[in-house]
């Protein structure tokens, strides 16, 4: 079973206007409601393709209730604890005039150490059936970094493995246990390493000091320039498929998606890539964070290529 921890769970909430406008009135052409957190987005992807998981983590209110049971209707067992505060929503604001797009971000949830044992006992439980672990996301605000490193141990220590995206200061702490994989995209990498990364070579050169550091494999999404997997002893891009997005918001959770079901189904890494960059290619399609269409996915995998990097 694939067991994923999200400490702050999130809801989406996407508003489409034509322009985004300062000091403006922007009336909305469209709304949706859909999945917000990394891990726990994993999971909403993976009950879309029809593989099992386990979502661990906190949630509160009517927004934990309702994303509890968005993820129960497409097949992944729930297991959070219940804390005070509220589930966030985040809003995602998408320009219709190719402008991109901007996430508002809160904090609500109120986590209390007592809660954060219960998450341990429960975590550690979970690990005797767990075929891998996704951990990542952002804390809520009592909660410091050190959880991550605690929690990528707790998986390491059993000999799993762990798949870890967070923006820093998180990523740090979680890297210091050696996760597996982490999946930061460009702006994230950058700020793990304190270097601007512009190329695909700026990207090979930060994953594989990385790797050779830590023994953690990185995964690195670039955007319009693909991604880009630096694994032990070789490393390949992934040149994007070219589709018509709606929105990209979640897309790059698709990737530890693929990567997980992988590791699930006892193959190898290049299967989970594959996976990966075709369930995030399927997200772009959707107006919702993170959503997909398993046809679309099946569609999608076939055309994906790893190159070997350098060429």
């Amino acid at each position: 079973m694939i067991v994923t921890v999200t400490a702050n769970t999130t809801l989406d909430y996407t508003l489409f206007v034509p322009k985004f406008e300062m000091n403006r009135t922007m009336r909305a052409t469209g709304t949706t409601y859909s999945m917000g957190g990394k891990p726990t987005d994993a999971s909403w992807i993976l009950g879309e393709i029809g593989i099992p998981s386990l979502a661990l983590g906190f949630a509160a209110g009517h927004s934990g209730a309702r994303a509890k049971a968005m993820l129960e209707a497409r097949g992944v067992t729930t297991d959070f604890i219940e804390v005070g505060g509220e589930t966030r929503i985040n809003v995602v604001i998408i320009s219709e005039d190719n402008k991109g797009h901007s996430t508002i971000t809160t904090s609500s949830l109120e986590i209390e150490e007592q809660h954060i044992n219960a998450l341990r006992e429960k975590f550690l439980a979970a690990l005797d059936g767990a075929s891998c672990v996704i951990l990542g996301g952002t804390l809520p605000r009592m909660m410091r970094p050190e959880f991550y490193t605690e929690f990528v141990a707790l998986g390491r220590e059993r000999g799993l493995p762990v798949i870890f995206d967070a923006d820093e200061p998180n990523l740090s702490a979680g890297l210091k246990s050696r996760p597996t994989y982490i999946k930061p995209n460009r702006d994230e990498l950058s700020r793990l390493t304190g270097q601007p990364v512009q190329s695909v070579d700026d990207a090979y050169r930060a994953g594989r000091d990385i790797f050779e550091r830590t023994g953690t494999c990185p995964i690195i999404t670039l955007g319009g320039d693909g991604a880009l997997a630096v694994l032990p002893n070789r490393a390949y891009r992934i040149p994007p498929l070219a589709v018509e997005a709606v929105s990209p918001a979640g897309a790059g959770d698709a990737v530890l998606a693929g990567l997980a079901a992988s590791i699930e189904r006892g193959q190898p890494v290049e299967e989970g890539l594959r996976l990966g960059i075709a369930a995030a290619t399927a997200v772009c399609l959707m107006p919702g964070t993170a959503d997909c269409r398993r046809a679309d996915v099946e569609r999608f995998l076939p055309q994906v290529e790893l190159l070997p990097y350098p060429g």
